[in-house]
């Protein structure tokens, strides 16, 4: 197909809690389209309060794809993303719908926006030197000799992404190249013509919005929910690492379940590791994405009137 010719497709970009939601049911219900959720977590049932998923009434308002559609202890990862939501972007647009694509997680919307360089193979020598490294030294070692080697490939992970942060020390020496420079080789083409929209909110308001969220959702029922999935998957914790678990909100509220931490420490670090996240998140769009900035946060008739502005460039 013509690249011309093909539908334009708008994405909704932004850090966590900062209205990502409300505009793209808005542009979606504007268009006539169905939503794409670029987000890691809520393609899990189950985790519904702590990863901020639409409300029943919203998912019945408009279509949503990757919404509850894995069990916590399903693998699933961003290339697997990158090939299912482009093969429903396609049969969308077959059947005449319009799409809209939404969320942050940051290696989803780099898997549609930009692909995935060829990395060089692991090393299983190297692999396993420096996750020895990580057991002898910790994660912030690793992050700290990262931030030396590859500032730009740090700055979008924290001393918790063990994994990733192996990978791109383990790429270094595998190729003497850095996972940012093999990134910006990528000649990738992307399927569709996608126009980038981001949410930017002032520091200050996002961080704030970040912490009132956090203390709704905690009003909300999340330490429920995180008790209820706590003891549903007891057993399974004991024989397999859940990545759905790793995320901001039930490690903290886990670790209060298992008497590592009371409560009220629980929420603090909640609310600390989510604005972390958001800056990680920002830091991200800001290198590798070419993004049409919105100034938010947004109230109503402004959501409604951007929505309709977006619809009709488009």
């Amino acid at each position: 197909m013509d690249k011309a010719a093909r539908q334009r497709i708008p994405v909704i970009l932004g850090p966590t809690a900062s209205g990502k939601t409300a505009l793209s049911l808005e542009l979606a219900g504007a268009l006539d389209a169905e939503i794409i959720s670029a987000d890691s977590r809520q393609i899990y049932r189950e985790l519904d309060i702590g990863t901020a998923k639409p409300s029943k009434l919203e998912l019945e308002r408009v279509r949503h794809h990757f919404i509850d559609e894995r069990w916590v202890y399903e693998p699933y990862d961003a290339g697997t993303f990158t090939e299912e939501a482009t093969e429903r972007i396609a049969s969308i647009v077959q059947r005449k719908k319009r799409v809209v694509v939404v969320g942050g997680s940051t290696l989803y919307l780099q898997g549609l926006l930009k692909g995935f360089s060829v990395l060089p193979k692991g090393d299983v020598a190297i692999r396993q030197r420096l996750e020895e490294d990580l057991a002898q030294c910790g994660g912030e070692a690793l992050y700290q000799r990262l931030l030396q080697l590859d500032p730009e490939q740090a700055a979008t992970l924290d001393s918790t992404k063990t994994q990733r942060l192996i990978r791109s020390l383990e790429v270094i020496e595998v190729s003497g190249k850095t996972m940012s420079a093999l990134k910006r080789k990528s000649s990738f083409s992307p399927a569709f013509d996608l126009t980038v929209f981001g949410l930017d909110l002032p520091r200050e308001i996002l961080y704030e919005r970040i912490n009132r969220r956090t203390d709704e959702m905690m009003d909300n029922g999340f330490l429920e929910e995180a008790r209820y999935l706590f003891n549903k998957y007891q057993e399974l914790f004991l024989r397999q690492k859940i990545n759905a678990f790793e995320t901001v909100g039930y490690k903290e509220l886990f670790a209060c379940l298992r008497g590592e931490l009371p409560l009220d420490r629980a929420v603090t670090l909640i609310k600390q590791h989510t604005r972390n996240y958001a800056k990680r998140q920002l830091t991200f769009f800001r290198n590798q994405f070419d993004v049409e900035w919105i100034k938010a946060p947004l109230g109503k008739e402004d959501i409604s009137l951007l929505a309709q502005e977006i619809a009709g460039s488009v």
